[in-house]
């Protein structure tokens, strides 16, 4: 898996496939178990693969279907995390993940990634957590006054 690169930038360039037309599925740490997201481009968050993908390419401009597996709270652990079997609740939740995923195909493959973002990302998600104020009364939201929102950033 760390490296990646050395197969998928071969078997492209042979097909005459761009790194724009490219769709890297792959473990996301930074995502909780059963979520799933869509992007192209952007950073490799310390994913050995995904480095020797861009290195490779040159470019880090590949689509990306990042897969939530979640982070087992401690850095040290993260590579034995990875390398294991998730526990059968994380695992129900990567797989209806990989579920939704797969009833995109078809949009991806057309290249219609733009729906296939809002279709994903607009899918069921885990719930957020409820900020809590005192004694465990939900926060108070404060609205922003108009005028306030429209002034530049920086003012």
């Amino acid at each position: 898996m760390n490296r990646s690169g050395q197969s998928v930038v071969p078997l492209a360039r042979f097909f005459r496939i761009t790194p724009a037309e490219t769709l890297v599925v792959h473990d996301e740490l930074d995502l909780l178990p059963g979520v799933a997201r869509l992007k192209q481009g952007g950073g490799i968050a310390g994913h050995n693969g995904l480095r020797d993908i861009a290195a490779q390419f040159g470019v880090p401009d590949f689509w990306r279907l990042r897969l939530g597996i979640g982070h087992p709270g401690d850095r040290n652990r993260v590579a034995d995390w990875v390398l294991s079997s998730p526990p059968a609740t994380d695992r129900e939740a990567i797989e209806a993940a990989i579920e939704r995923s797969l009833a995109l195909m078809p949009r991806i493959i057309a290249g219609d990634m733009q729906a296939a973002m809002l279709d994903l990302h607009g899918g069921a998600r885990p719930p957020k957590p409820v900020a809590k104020g005192r004694a465990g009364e939900p926060a108070s939201v404060i609205p922003v006054p108009k005028a306030a929102s429209a002034a530049p950033k920086g003012e």
